[in-house]
């Protein structure tokens, strides 16, 4: 049996797109080890195939990048395997390395436009030294994947590589009907709108939606997850006493995420136009939305606006202004037979976009590495 370890700089419990892959590799018949690190707050993990996560000294910046990077390295060096699966530029260097110093086939995972994020936009020296990484190690890949048409594009121009494109499709929702004790106790009659994700960062509208609350009657708010404004999204909902609208849930799994994700009235998706990477992301939660069958409001972001607006599955706003955001909201609520709908053609999208055949293309990349 062929071992495959595949690495990231996550603690691994809410990062569904690897546990996706993970699960396929495994019903591939591959051995599966996948590697992360730990992290003060990280939940309990129980999956079918090996995990390591890494305790590190360092939490954040440079540091953390430098040690994880090194001490993968020397993980990688010394784990028997037949193939490297790295996903994300930060992973990216000692998965090169060591495919190269031991001659084992490597896979690239691009989750997206690393070198584009809003976390580098104002950082230059730091931005600079991750694109020179990338410029150095990408034209050399031969077996790479990313998440849609957009970025694959944009690689596959810049550096002549053929990249595949695997979307973050959320699998098959098995139990889609709703806890209604739940939903009385988390929402009783009001309306409820939803903002997921692990990566709730700079410029992805959390804070907006929750300025927004102060404009609505009537409805609740729950952000679920974690992220680089996390904390400050706590304290803005305590400075404009906005409790009573707003709930935020720290990160938990995946099926009990769902569980809220159903109960929603809207699930939001409210990036803004400050980066290349947000303009063409494709994030996880809105294929959860499409699971739930929860209709969207999104901003208009390239491929996020083209999926709901080809399924008709949710609304397209321009502007993720709070008062803005609170007028569209109170339209939507308004106009019942639209909404309508939109939760019927959530039917047909949720039975359309499901990674049981989304991992149709991993197989076939995998089955012809190179």
């Amino acid at each position: 049996m062929q071992r495959i370890i595949v690495s990231v700089t996550n603690d691994l419990v809410t990062d569904q797109r690897v546990h996706k892959v993970c699960t396929t590799l495994v019903q591939m018949k591959y051995d599966v080890i996948l590697i992360g690190r730990k992290l003060p707050n990280s939940l309990p993990l129980t999956r079918n195939y090996r995990t390591i996560r890494m305790n590190l000294i360092f939490k954040k910046k440079v540091w953390f990048y430098a040690e994880y990077n090194l001490r993968l390295f020397f993980k990688l060096l010394f784990l028997k395997k037949d193939i490297l699966l790295s996903n994300d530029l930060d992973t990216l260097l000692p998965n090169f390395l060591i495919s190269k110093l031991l001659g084992k086939k490597l896979v690239y995972d691009s989750h997206e436009l690393f070198t584009e994020i809003g976390e580098l936009i104002d950082r230059p020296r730091v931005r600079k030294a991750w694109l020179t990484i990338e410029k150095f190690i990408f034209p050399k890949l031969k077996n790479v994947y990313t998440v849609n048409q957009s970025i694959a594009d944009i690689y596959s121009n810049t550096y002549a590589v053929d990249v595949n494109i695997i979307r973050n499709i959320a699998p098959k929702l098995q139990h889609k009907s709703v806890d209604f004790s739940l939903a009385n106790k988390i929402k009783g009659d009001k309306k409820m709108l939803i903002l997921q994700g692990s990566g709730i960062n700079i410029d992805r509208g959390a804070e907006e939606a929750v300025k927004m609350m102060a404009f609505l009657e009537n409805t609740i708010l729950y952000i679920i997850g974690s992220g680089d404004v996390f904390e400050d999204l706590k304290r803005l909902v305590l400075s404009l006493q906005l409790q009573e609208k707003v709930v935020i849930k720290d990160k938990m799994s995946y099926l009990d995420l769902m569980e809220y994700t159903k109960i929603a009235d809207l699930g939001l998706s409210l990036d803004k136009a400050t980066n290349l990477n947000y303009e063409f992301s494709l994030p996880n939660k809105v294929f959860d939305y499409i699971q739930a069958e929860t209709p969207l409001l999104v901003s208009n972001r390239k491929e996020v606006a083209n999926l709901v607006r080809e399924n008709n599955i949710g609304w397209v706003i321009d502007d993720v202004e709070p008062k803005k955001l609170a007028e569209k909201i109170k339209q939507i609520v308004a106009n019942t037979k639209e909404y309508a709908t939109y939760k019927q053609n959530l039917k047909k999208a949720s039975e359309k976009y499901t990674w049981e055949s989304e991992q149709s293309t991993l197989v076939e990349v995998f089955k012809n590495l190179k």
